[in-house]
C-alpha cells in the first residue's frame, strides 16, 4: 500500500527524471528514454526507476550505461528538488518492457486472426 507521500514523490521524481533524460537524449538522435514509472520505499531512501527505450533493441545497452551514471543523474536529480526534499533517494534503474509484451500480444492476435477468419465472424 502506497502512501500519499511515496506517491507524491514518485510523481516528483517521475517529472524531473524525465526531463533530465529529455536533455541527456536530445544529443543521440533517435532514441528516445521515458521514465515509465517510479516506486519510492516506505523510508523514501531508494526509489526503482522504469525506463522505457525506444527503439527497444538499444535498451539494454543503454540501461547499462545509466547504471554506470546513476551517481551523476541523482547528483543532476537532487539539484532539482533540493527545495522539496531533504534527501534524494538512492536510485536503480530498471528496463520497463511492458510496450513490448503489449506489442507481442497484439501480434499474436493478428496472427490468430489471420490463420482463422471464421472463427471470429462465427462469435
Amino acid at each position: 500500500m502506497e502512501t500519499t507521500r511515496q506517491a507524491k514523490i514518485s510523481r516528483l521524481l517521475q517529472k524531473e527524471l524525465s526531463e533530465i533524460f529529455r536533455q541527456q537524449t536530445a544529443k543521440t538522435h533517435g532514441v528516445l528514454i521515458s521514465v515509465s514509472a517510479v516506486r519510492v520505499s516506505p523510508d523514501l531512501s531508494t526509489a526503482r526507476v522504469y525506463l522505457s527505450v525506444f527503439p527497444s533493441d538499444k535498451g539494454q545497452e543503454l540501461l547499462d550505461s545509466i547504471n554506470k551514471s546513476a551517481k551523476t543523474v541523482r547528483y543532476d536529480l537532487a539539484q532539482k528538488v533540493r527545495y522539496q526534499l531533504r534527501k534524494t533517494p538512492e536510485l536503480s534503474f530498471f528496463l520497463d518492457d511492458s510496450l513490448d509484451y503489449l506489442e507481442n500480444i497484439d501480434n499474436l492476435l493478428a496472427k490468430d486472426k489471420t490463420e482463422h477468419p471464421d472463427s471470429s465472424a462465427a462469435e
